[in-house]
């Protein structure tokens, strides 16, 4: 932070506005001792000088050790929230941040007490300026600031810095698979006087009007963009050059335009020509330029005349069985047969019949044409990015677009910048809630159906090459490549389990891992049925043949019960009749 009394704690190490420690270099084990030398010192008050170092570290470049043609990553790291332009008031500073190097011979920032803060502006032109690309890691009570932060600096990401700031290699990686999957156009130098309008054809194919950016791509994506440019007015250098280019990219599009303001008839004029009632006037481009105090096509009328008859020329026609019109439509005077306007407060009038004007539009919200065009004789003329009747319809569609890069996240359609769900269960401004719809393994299935099998939906639409961009790598078993990685398994057309694993690397790459041999139902082993069924009848018929054994016994042994009984009977009743004779 600014080394001056308001905000210094003097209890800890002197404080200071930004030191450069170590150029880049590739011997990693210097740049840890380096890095265990720092001592930690602290400001007094909670917002800290951030904004300082990273304009530095940005604009000296033979200090920091920025190759000229690289990709630069610029990693902030913070627990705090940061100081803007014009706090340094509070302390006296009111010198503006002027965006460049002041570091002195001990490698220190000089101009902490003397030049305020950066402004988001100065960063945002320095980042881009220098090609940089800024990640801010910062703990998570100050993330939602940063976030805020990131929307306003093109290029820029914000990861969550764990409190012992263990993650900050996987929040680099993470910033820089998110990096380089999107790319977004910015524009430097644009004249006033231009309007520019993109349209972004991405992965897909499909035109996005008013969008300058792609998301969700992968190394060997191509993508396209159109630029409509449409002149607002004339400067007074007919010659202006601006700048496209892709935000953390060296590459850029010089664009030079001639902005051509008059007709080249206009070269050709005949001042007080004959054929404007003889010399009263000027013809140019095929009419006549009447002097002061003349009317009329050719000049032939003077302001003063007034011829009765001509009234009728200053009048709309008569509607069914209604009066005429009024004269010049209530607005103007006819003279020579010819309307001229009055002037208003409200703005300008003309027309044949002084029928046109610039103030009778349709208004939202108090504003003629919504603030987003201009009123033409009645009818808005909405600028390149807005449409309807009174331009309230935003032609924009980077409001509709998801965190994956989808339109509406493929679930709706973008309706003057918001979305409208058109996929049952879909909800959310950007359609990206939607508990009833396929996740990751569902979309990711068609594109294994078509690539590895050639089989699917897919391939009957012929759109399988277009949709899917992945990478397939065949494997024997599936392991875990990252965290991120989402497994998946489904059964195919022929009952069998197909197993793949979806995954990102670093790059923004997207990877399936397809297991080669499905895991599919064998079939039944014939002489093992017929021994079965064999075994089964033979077990059944000694089942039977025992049960009948055992039944047979039974009734056996029950019968030869009854016929003991019976004789044992007969024979008591012999020796009974002998005893009684």
């Amino acid at each position: 932070d600014a080394d001056i009394s308001i905000y210094i704690n003097t209890t800890c190490l002197p404080q200071f506005g930004y030191k450069h420690v170590l150029s880049l270099t590739e011997e990693v084990g210097r740049f840890t001792e380096e890095v265990k030398k720092q001592m930690v010192s602290r400001n007094r008050d909670a917002p800290e000088g951030g904004f300082d170092a990273i304009i530095q570290a940005a604009v000296c470049k033979e200090q920091i050790g920025w190759r000229p043609d690289a990709s630069h990553l610029l990693i902030f790291t913070s627990d705090a929230k940061t100081h803007v332009a014009l706090d340094g008031r509070l302390a006296g500073i009111v010198q503006p941040n002027d965006g460049r190097c002041h570091l002195n011979s001990d490698n220190m920032y000089s101009k902490s007490t003397t030049m305020d803060y950066p402004s988001l502006a100065l960063i945002t032109e320095k980042m881009s300026e220098n090609n940089i690309n800024l990640i801010f890691a910062v703990t998570n009570p100050v993330v939602a600031l940063y976030q805020n932060y990131s929307e306003l600096i093109p290029g820029t990401t914000v990861g969550t810095l764990s409190n012992d700031s263990g993650n900050v290699i996987q929040l680099i990686l993470k910033a820089y698979k998110k990096i380089r999957s999107k790319v977004e156009l910015e524009l430097q130098g644009v004249p006033e006087e231009l309007s520019l309008s993109f349209n972004a054809t991405c992965l897909n194919g499909e035109v996005i009007p008013g969008f300058k950016s792609c998301s969700g791509l992968k190394i060997g994506d191509t993508v396209s963009f159109s630029v409509e440019a449409r002149a607002r007015g004339c400067p007074s250098k007919k010659k202006k050059t601006f700048i496209i280019k892709p935000v953390g990219f060296k590459d850029a599009l010089s664009i030079t335009v001639t902005f051509e303001c008059d007709c080249k008839c206009q070269a050709k004029a005949q001042p007080d020509s004959p054929k404007c009632s003889n010399g009263n006037g000027t013809f140019e481009c095929g009419i006549c330029l009447c002097h002061p105090g003349r009317l009329g096509p050719h000049c032939e009328c003077a302001e003063g005349d007034y011829n009765p008859m001509a009234q009728d020329r200053c009048s709309g026609p008569a509607g069914s069985g209604g009066p005429q019109s009024a004269i010049c439509s209530g607005r103007g005077d006819c003279v020579c047969g010819q309307c001229v306007c009055h002037s208003s407060d409200f703005g300008k009038v003309w027309g044949k019949l002084c029928e046109c004007d610039d103030f009778n539009c349709l208004r939202y919200k108090g504003e003629l044409c919504s603030g987003h065009g201009v009123c033409n004789c009645g009818f808005c003329q909405c600028a390149p990015d807005w449409q309807g009747e009174n331009c309230n319809c935003s032609r924009r569609t980077d409001t509709c677009m998801s965190s994956l890069g989808l339109l509406c996240s493929g679930r709706g359609q973008c309706v003057c910048g918001a979305c409208e769900c058109t996929q049952p269960g879909a909800y959310g401004a950007t359609c990206d809630k939607c508990p009833t719809c396929p996740d990751a393994c569902t979309m990711k299935k068609e594109c294994v159906e078509c690539k590895h099998f050639k089989r699917g939906k897919l391939i009957e639409d012929k759109t399988c090459s277009r949709i899917c961009k992945d990478e397939i790598v065949l494997v024997d078993e599936l392991e875990l490549h990252d965290t991120n990685a989402v497994n998946c398994t489904y059964k195919d057309e022929n009952d069998c389990v197909e197993r793949f694993q979806y995954y990102e690397d670093a790059s923004g790459k997207s990877i399936l891992f397809v297991v080669k041999e499905p895991d599919c139902p064998k079939g039944p082993d014939i002489l093992v049925v017929l021994l079965s069924v064999a075994g089964a009848i033979l077990f059944l018929g000694l089942a039977a043949l025992l049960i009948w054994k055992l039944l047979v016994t039974i009734h056996d042994r029950r019968e030869f019960a009854k016929f003991e009984e019976e004789r044992a009977r007969a024979k008591w009743e012999t020796v009974s009749e002998r005893t009684l004779k």
